[in-house]
C-alpha cells in the first residue's frame, strides 16, 4: 500500500472542519436521533453517538479527513508487519495476539504470528495443570493464589482485566480457581501489603519485564523473596517463581523461574493484555477458555476496525469525534465513566493506554507540531463520581467530553427490588438522566440552579459485562487510541517520555547526579 503521512492540520478536509459550525446538541438531539446513531462494536457492544454535537454534514467531513489521513489504510499496513513504529524501528502486532487476518503479510511476520499462537496453548496448558494440582508448590501443596509482580502496561491492564471478570464466576456460586494480586508499585508498603494476605506456599509469583531489566519490578521481586524467606525456610523460591518475558532476557534463567513464557518488542506495554502479559494470569484465574473469549470479543472489533465507512467503524468514528473536541473546540480533557463497579480500574488502563500513546508534541518525522494531541484523561465508575466530580461536570468553567460506559443487566445477576426498582434499574436510570441533564441542562433564574447543558457525551452500551464483550470494549480502545495517532501524525507506539525520569533517578541512586537542582530535591528525603 502507499500511504503517506501528514500533519493534522495540512489536511483538506481539517482546514474545512475549522471553519465549519457546531450544530447545538440541544437543538439536534431526539428520541429518533438516539435509535439512529447506534453502531455494532464488537461481540454484545454497541456504540452510540446521539449526544455528540455532530449532523450528516460534519459526518462527512470526519469521512473526507478519514480517507485523507489514510486512517484504515495505515491499520492495514499495521497487520501486514510494516514498521509503523519508526521511533523504534518496529512492527506493531499486538492484534494478531488475538487472531488472524486475510491479509498479505511481510517476510518474518508468520515466525511472530506462530510465536503468540504457541504461547497462548502453552500457557493455557500450563494453567489447566495448576488447576488439577498436576503443578503444585515445592512443599506439595496445591497453588490456590498468584501474584503479578510488574508495572505500568504488565500491571494496569491485566489488573483491570481481572477485577472486571471475577465477578462473573460469582453467577450460580462460582469462584475464580485462583485468587490473585498485584504488585507494582516500588514504594516497599505494596509489596508488603500484598505478602502480608497471602501464604507463599500456595502462591505461585509472575514476574512481567519484557526487557528483563525493569528496575521497579526486579527490586519488588528481590523484596518478595525476601519476605517469602523470613516466612519460611523450607520453601524453593524459584518452583514459586515464572517468569513473562522476552526470549534470551536476563529473565530467562531456569535457576530463577521453574518457567517462563515470551513476548515480544513488537507488543508495546500498554497493548499487552492479550498476550501472555495479561494471559497467564487471567487464564490461572479464569481458565483458558474464558480467556479465550475474551480474545474473541477483541478480534471481532479490530475486524471492525478495518471498516472504511467511519459509520460502520465505531472506534476510527469515536477517534474522529475525540479530534474534533480537541482541536476544533478546544477541550483539554475527557472523562471515562463506567457505570458499572467491575470496570473500577478500566479508568486507570486507560489512562496510561492514550496518555503514554498519545501524549506526544513532534509528528512521525520528528518534527515539532503546533497543534493539540492528547487530553488529560480520568475517571470513575457511577454513581460513586456523581458524588465527587460531577459538580463541575454540569456546572464548571470547562467543557469536558464525557465517555460513559454502561450495561443493561448486572455481571453477576443477583439484584433485589427495593422501592419500586432494582439496583440495575437504578444505576441506568442515573446513567440515562446524567447523558441527558448533560446535554439538555435545565433552566433556572437562579444562577446556582441553572445548568447550562451542551456537555457532550457518547456511550458504550451492551447487555452484560460477559468476557467476550470486555475483550471487544478493551479493542475499542486500543483501535481509537490507533486511529487518533494516525489522524494526528503521531507514533502512538513508543513512550520515550517515560525514559528521562528512569534516567535521572538512576542518577540519584548512583550519587552521581551533577546537577544542583536535582541534588537539593533529593537530599530533602536524607
Amino acid at each position: 500500500m502507499d500511504v503517506k503521512f501528514k500533519n493534522l492540520t495540512e489536511a483538506e478536509s481539517f482546514k474545512k472542519l475549522v471553519s465549519f459550525p457546531t450544530p447545538d446538541i440541544k437543538n439536534i438531539l431526539s428520541a429518533e436521533r438516539i435509535s439512529k446513531c447506534n453502531i455494532n462494536a464488537g461481540i454484545g457492544l454497541d456504540y452510540n453517538y446521539s449526544a455528540k454535537p455532530v449532523d450528516e454534514k460534519l459526518l462527512k467531513l470526519f469521512q473526507q479527513l478519514s480517507d485523507e489521513q489514510q486512517s484504515v489504510n495505515k491499520y492495514k499496513e499495521i497487520l501486514t508487519g510494516s514498521i509503523m513504529n519508526p521511533g523504534e524501528k518496529r512492527m506493531v502486532l499486538h492484534h494478531y495476539t488475538r487472531g488472524s487476518h486475510n491479509i498479505d503479510l511481510k517476510e518474518g511476520v508468520s515466525d511472530k504470528i506462530n510465536l503468540y499462537k504457541e504461547q497462548l496453548e502453552r500457557f493455557s496448558e500450563f494453567a489447566e495443570k495448576v488447576h488439577s494440582g498436576i503443578i503444585k508448590g515445592s512443599t506439595g501443596a496445591k497453588i490456590d493464589t498468584a501474584v503479578q509482580i510488574g508495572i505500568g502496561g504488565s500491571d494496569l491492564g491485566p489488573r483491570a482485566l481481572y477485577l472486571a471478570l471475577k465477578g462473573f464466576l460469582q453467577v450460580n456460586g462460582k469462584k475464580p480457581f485462583i485468587n490473585c494480586e498485584f504488585i507494582s508499585n516500588v514504594d516497599p508498603d505494596d509489596a508488603s501489603d500484598v505478602m502480608s494476605r497471602i501464604n507463599p506456599e500456595t502462591t505461585l509469583f509472575i514476574v512481567v519485564s519484557k526487557s528483563g531489566t525493569t528496575q521497579e519490578t526486579l527490586t519488588n521481586t528481590a523484596l518478595v523473596k525476601n519476605l517469602i524467606r523470613s516466612k519460611s525456610k523450607s520453601i524453593d523460591i524459584a518452583k514459586h517463581m515464572i517468569a513473562v518475558t522476552g526470549k534470551g532476557s536476563p529473565m530467562e534463567n531456569p535457576t530463577e523461574f521453574s518457567n517462563s513464557f515470551y513476548i515480544d518488542d513488537f507488543i508495546g506495554g500498554r497493548y499487552s493484555s492479550t498476550s501472555a502479559v495479561g494471559g497467564v494470569i487471567l487464564s490461572l484465574a479464569f481458565g483458558s477458555e474464558i480467556f479465550k473469549k475474551l480474545l474473541e470479543g477483541a478480534h471481532a472489533s479490530d475486524k471492525i476496525a478495518l471498516e472504511q465507512d467511519i459509520l460502520k467503524n465505531p472506534p476510527l468514528l469515536d477517534a474522529l469525534l475525540s479530534i474534533y473536541d480537541r482541536n476544533i473546540l478546544k477541550t483539554t480533557t475527557e472523562a471515562i465513566l463506567p457505570y458499572s463497579q467491575a470496570l473500577s480500574r478500566f479508568p486507570a488502563h486507560l489512562q496510561q493506554l492514550i496518555m503514554e500513546s498519545n501524549g506526544k508534541s513532534v509528528n512521525l518525522k520528528g518534527d515539532a507540531i503546533k497543534y493539540e494531541t492528547c487530553p488529560a484523561i480520568f475517571g470513575e465508575p457511577g454513581t460513586n463520581g456523581q458524588h465527587s466530580f460531577y459538580q463541575m461536570l454540569h456546572q464548571g468553567t470547562d467543557i469536558v467530553p464525557l465517555k460513559f460506559i454502561g450495561f443493561k443487566e448486572s455481571q453477576q445477576l443477583y439484584d433485589i427490588d427495593f422501592e419500586g426498582s432494582t439496583c440495575q434499574q437504578k444505576l441506568n436510570a442515573n446513567l440515562s438522566a446524567q447523558i441527558t441533564a448533560f446535554a439538555v441542562g435545565q433552566k433556572d433564574n437562579n444562577p446556582n440552579k441553572n445548568f447550562p447543558g451542551g456537555r457532550t457525551s457518547d456511550l458504550l452500551i451492551g447487555k452484560r459485562l460477559l468476557p467476550e464483550t470486555l475483550g471487544s470494549l478493551l479493542a475499542h480502545f486500543e483501535n481509537r487510541t490507533m486511529f487518533q495517532g494516525f489522524l494526528w501524525n503521531i507514533n502512538s507506539f513508543d513512550q520515550e517520555g517515560v525514559q528521562l525520569g528512569k534516567k535521572l533517578a538512576n542518577k540519584v541512586l548512583s550519587g552521581k547526579q551533577e546537577d544542583p537542582v536535582l541534588d537539593a530535591f533529593s537530599a530533602l528525603f536524607k
